[in-house]
């Protein structure tokens, strides 16, 4: 078994005692060992839904003897690159509860991780620009309210007021309302996945950088290892949460899995000063934004039209999504571009995703998240702990099999996914 080295209890006597010392007895908040030749679960990735997924395998069911491998740095993948947006007002009952479970998590995950994740509940709102927006935010709302999820339907005069530089009377679409989730907001995207690394190394776990999956070896369609960029890794379960990544490591193993790979491209602005305290989503013409905690405009759009793995932006795409933008937000013309990067999605064919066991006995996959993989993580991780630890999947990753695709029992979320189609 791994043994734990502590990283130390933050506090504020902790701050005021290294303030004395000139900071230099801060440990490091995680190990970097070297890998063993065995471990009873080995996960694939490093990002936030790998690590909160070791997090809750150790918190809930006591699981240390785990390995967590990521090719790169530490949430260096999609947990690195993403607008920082967590909501839970989707609309099939299966997508709420395990989204509010995670917006849940997401309210005491600084306490729990004993690590400031930064989470902001700000508010969200979803822009309704078109009567058929209207319609389905209304019916989304109702069916929020049965599902136990807080949220509401909000007039234009009310939006005005909680978004004061909102330009209501668009010249292609007006804003009509929108939906209004006031938990809903953003955290620290860094944050999260080093609060979960610093838990997980804490509990004696290990996670290995820089240690590319190169084969995954079975024996009886049963897997028994890992090939690495740093050698031989047994494993008795193995879990591939890789994100855009998922389909490359499944056909390793021998399998396919329904979903494809696109980029996703978001940019921040010059730090202005503070002009919106809420998250806007405009899913008609695919553009959202907030504003960070330097002053930063954080924009995002849509998906690419076309399959690829690209981490970086493109032009075209800065002209389409900021162009939908400033005729809602006429203030952001004058603005400058600070930076801009993309992330790689996995999307399945109803935009909802996969966390379930496969063909090969012993590996599992959680991917599929398309656009809603951060706001997912801590409920993801609990989920998919649950389904590792038990070889079965609990009532919140039990809908979400990789099943469901053979047997026509999808889970449609294109609408509530709105730029994930």
């Amino acid at each position: 078994m791994p043994t734990a080295t502590r990283s130390g209890r933050y506090s504020v006597f902790a701050i005021a005692r290294e303030a004395f010392r000139q900071h230099q007895g801060w440990g490091r908040a995680w190990a970097s060992p070297q890998p063993r030749d065995r471990y009873r679960i080995v996960i694939v990735g490093a990002g936030g839904h790998g690590l909160a997924t070791a997090y809750y395998l150790g918190r809930n069911f006591g699981i240390t003897d785990i390995a967590v491998i990521e090719k790169g740095w530490l949430g260096g993948g999609n947990t690195g690159r993403n607008t920082t947006i967590i909501r839970s007002n989707y609309l099939q009952d299966p997508s709420a509860a395990i989204y509010d479970q995670s917006l849940s998590l997401y309210e005491t995950l600084s306490q729990d991780l004993n690590y400031n994740v930064m989470f902001s509940p700000r508010g969200l709102i979803m822009l309704a620009q078109t009567e058929p927006e209207v319609r389905g935010y209304k019916r989304t709302a109702y069916a929020n309210h049965l599902q136990g999820v807080a949220t509401e339907w909000i007039e234009p005069q009310r939006l005005k007021e909680l978004v004061p530089i909102i330009n209501l009377d668009g010249p292609r679409y007006p804003v009509l309302g929108g939906l209004y989730q006031a938990r809903g907001g953003t955290a620290r995207h860094d944050a999260v996945a080093w609060g979960y690394a610093r838990a997980c190394s804490d509990m004696g776990m290990h996670i290995i950088q820089n240690c590319e999956v190169q084969g995954i070896e079975t024996e009886g369609g049963q897997v028994r290892a890992v090939t690495t960029s740093k050698g031989r890794i047994g494993c008795d379960r193995l879990a591939l949460i890789v994100a855009g990544h998922s389909s490359q490591l499944a056909q390793m193993a021998g399998f396919r899995l329904p979903i494809e790979s696109v980029a996703l491209q978001a940019l921040v602005s010059e730090p202005i000063k503070p002009c919106m305290d809420v998250v806007v989503m405009a899913n008609t013409v695919h553009g959202y934004m907030s504003q960070s905690d330097k002053g930063e405009m954080v924009i995002g759009g849509g998906t690419d039209g076309f399959n690829n793995f690209t981490q970086r932006g493109s032009w075209h795409h800065i002209e389409e999504t900021v162009r939908a933008l400033v005729e809602t937000f006429p203030m952001i013309s004058r603005l400058k571009m600070l930076r801009q990067w993309g992330g790689i999605v996995d999307m399945t064919g109803d935009r909802s995703p996969i966390l379930s066991a496969t063909p090969v006995g012993g590996i599992y996959v959680n991917c599929g998240w398309g656009t809603g993989g951060f706001k997912a993580i801590p409920g993801s991780g609990w989920a998919m702990a649950d389904l590792l630890a038990n070889d079965r999947p609990g009532p919140l990753a039990q809908p979400f099999g990789l099943n469901r695709f053979r047997e026509g029992r999808f889970i449609d979320e294109s609408v509530a996914a709105g730029v994930a189609h």
